[in-house]
């Protein structure tokens, strides 16, 4: 037998009440107070809206629209991304599309341009330095 109070379990209780419970009913509980902790995180995490259509059901509701704001972030940070690629050389930028955009791994990137894996690997690089650069610049 476990002592458990009700208080923790149920929130509209004003002072303790300390109940003896079995052992499963005790586990059982506990487990529902994860179970819940756990549907709160996944609500907080995937920013889940609540429709009150229903009186007594609540459903969840999985936000995938963005806000106008992120909206307008996105689109910002996006038209940044093609003006830095656009002061790359023409090499520099097709590699770096391949490699971050398209997926493609550096040594297939040689092999598709007939060229070194290493040239591949410090083009990137470059680029990269070349992107920090010009975005560093931006944000001063």
């Amino acid at each position: 037998m476990k002592e458990i109070n009700l208080r923790k379990y149920y929130p509209h209780y004003t002072h303790d009440m300390m109940v003896s419970v079995s052992d499963e009913v005790a586990e059982l509980l506990q487990d529902f107070v994860r179970a819940e902790d756990a549907q709160r995180i996944r609500t907080y995490r995937h920013k889940a809206m609540y429709s009150l259509e229903l009186m007594n059901e609540i459903r969840e509701i999985p936000s995938d629209n963005l806000l106008p704001e992120e909206l307008l972030e996105q689109s910002h940070m996006r038209e940044l991304l093609y003006k830095g690629l656009q002061t790359l050389p023409e090499k520099q930028r097709s590699r770096l599309i391949a490699y971050y955009f398209m997926g493609m791994s550096k040594v297939e990137i040689a092999l598709a341009e007939g060229s070194e894996e290493t040239s591949v690997r410090k083009s990137i690089h470059r680029g990269l330095a070349t992107l920090k650069k010009f975005f560093g610049k931006i944000q001063v």
